[in-house]
């Protein structure tokens, strides 16, 4: 059974920073592009930051160039987002995605390719 679980959400100040967590379970992770997604209420799901398998690139959606940082840990079955200089428009629930894409570093952004989704974790930032 495959798990996604994010984690280090939480209530933040403007200009402030938080680190989510991504624990994968039950894949083998090497061979998943993953993904990071948010969610504002009454907004669609919109793709935040890609990592391949590898690592080796990133790639960062407009709004968050420049502040968010995408890394991951395949020994630790673990992917990160470091998000820095938060504002308020940040503020969202938060999703890891797997995509089963081995030995390519092809950007996926549109979350239907995706495979797996985690349970979201809540990210708040106050003026």
């Amino acid at each position: 059974q495959v798990r996604l679980v994010e984690s280090g959400g939480g209530l933040v100040q403007a200009a402030g920073s938080l680190r989510l967590s991504c624990a994968a379970s039950g894949l083998t992770f090497s061979t998943f592009a993953m993904g990071w997604f948010r969610q504002a209420p009454g907004k669609e799901r919109e793709f935040v930051a890609f990592i391949p398998w590898s690592g080796s690139v990133t790639y960062n959606a407009d709004s968050v160039k420049g502040r968010f940082t995408i890394s991951r840990d395949n020994a630790k079955k673990t992917v990160y987002l470091q998000m820095n200089s938060l504002k308020p428009e940040d503020t969202a629930v938060y999703y890891c995605a797997a995509r089963y894409s081995p030995g390519t570093s092809t950007v996926e952004t549109n979350p239907a390719r995706y495979n797996y989704w985690g349970q979201g974790t809540q990210v708040t930032v106050s003026l």
